[in-house]
């Protein structure tokens, strides 16, 4: 007979996180010049967490106010969803204006797409499939196959331009069943940091219409993309102004510093308010099983930035700040590779958006920087612009250009 000590013996290890991983092993490097570019949240140039003055100050509102700690309502904190839509869609989106958007408060991005994708499980009639861009941010999958979805690919990355397979993107979406769910970034793509221009975006519309696709938007950098809160959101509400009734999942880990507080939202545009209220209705019913309420203090700071003309004002000039760091960092890196003879064109460093960029570094190129040089990074290549900056640049474009004119590799002794 087993003992109660046998229940768990055969439950087998899971796979690491890559992300986790990689930071896992930077942890572990006792090297004074190690460099951890693997992590997806903004260092200062001095490559410490960095906390918006707009967010501090908030605290204190916050902290003056004596607010109560009771339980939200299963949509949320009602002030922050209203001020979040009018961000994501803008205050004169027709939609908004005449209450048909359904809006859920979520839990960052990740719950945000934990809540379409099961509303869509259980309400959509088309084809449970949703298509995914190759490559995406590592969660989509699991997220969407935990609830039954199928997952499909559609090309989006080449390899020779490292830069945006558009043809072969277009190619893909129309050749997807009617009806099928598109996933789109709507803007800094991660991992790659491509995005397509304005006029792709307005052709992708077109295909989605005459498909008759659903569109999913994940948008989680709007305003640290290029530090333009408009531009970044040109996506969703071009694909609004159009008729589309997307889906949208909103995050503000990035653009706020939020990470650990988990401030999002889901939404959706409907056809009537009383459509709305029957969607919201079915979307209490999904959030109650998961976490019956959503946490309360990562959304009432996101509110009081947002409600506060002040503090508005203040945190658009940080999130400017934050994306032209960032941007900068590019520059220097490619005047860098080239200035030390790297082989290739490295003019994508500079093309690519966002906190990320896909360097076209291979996997073993990867395992080198991290074994010989104490630079880690994901293996596909990816590195976070944000973890660079003016004490750390240049010994990771030195390395970079070693590894890619084959001279990290110490020789072996004969």
């Amino acid at each position: 007979m087993s003992s109660f000590t046998d229940f768990w013996a055969t439950i087998p290890e899971g796979p690491p996180d890559p992300i986790i991983g990689v930071n896992d092993a930077f942890k572990k490097d006792t090297s004074k010049t190690k460099v951890n570019l693997g992590v997806g949240a903004y260092r200062d140039e001095n490559g410490k967490p960095y906390i918006l003055e707009s967010v501090q100050k908030a605290e204190d509102i916050l902290y003056q106010k004596k607010l109560d700690k009771e339980y939200l309502p299963i949509t949320g904190a009602e002030e922050f969803t209203r001020l979040a839509a009018e961000l994501a869609y803008g205050k004169d989106s027709k939609p908004l204006q005449e209450g048909r958007i359904a809006v859920a408060q979520s839990i960052s991005g990740t719950g945000a797409v934990r809540i379409a994708t099961g509303f869509l499980a259980e309400f959509y009639k088309g084809p449970k499939v949703i298509y995914l861009p190759n490559p995406t941010w590592g969660n989509h999958i699991p997220v969407a196959e935990t609830v039954g979805i199928k997952v499909e690919r559609y090309r989006y990355f080449d390899k020779k331009t490292i830069g945006l397979d558009f043809a072969g993107m277009k190619e893909d979406i129309e050749k997807a069943e009617p009806g099928s769910i598109i996933l789109f970034h709507a803007c800094a793509q991660n991992p790659t940091g491509i995005d397509p221009t304005q006029e792709q975006w307005k052709e992708l519309s077109d295909i989605v219409k005459a498909k008759k696709h659903v569109s999913l938007f994940d948008m989680a950098y709007q305003g640290f993309a290029s530090g333009d809160l408009v531009r970044d959101a040109f996506a969703v509400r071009y694909f609004v102004e159009q008729g589309h009734q997307i889906i949208l999942c909103q995050s503000f880990a990035k653009n706020l510093g939020l990470y650990a507080e988990r401030a999002g939202t889901f939404s959706m545009v409907t056809s009537s308010p009383e459509e709305k209220d029957r969607v919201l209705s079915q979307i209490r019913r999904v959030i109650r099983p998961l976490y019956s309420s959503p946490p309360i203090h990562g959304a009432q700071l996101v509110a009081t930035i947002l409600g506060n003309p002040e503090l508005y004002q203040q945190w658009l000039g940080e999130i400017k700040k934050m994306a032209d760091r960032i941007i900068t960092m590019r520059e220097r890196l490619y005047d860098l590779l080239v200035e030390l003879k790297t082989p290739g064109d490295w003019g994508h460093i500079k093309s690519q958006i966002g906190m990320f960029s896909f360097t076209g570094l291979t996997a073993e190129q990867v395992g080198e920087l991290a074994e010989h040089a104490h630079v880690y990074m994901t293996k596909d290549g990816r590195v976070s612009m944000a973890g660079l900056n003016e004490h750390n640049i240049r010994y990771f474009a030195e390395n970079m250009s070693k590894v890619v004119k084959g001279e990290l590799k110490p020789k072996s002794s004969l």
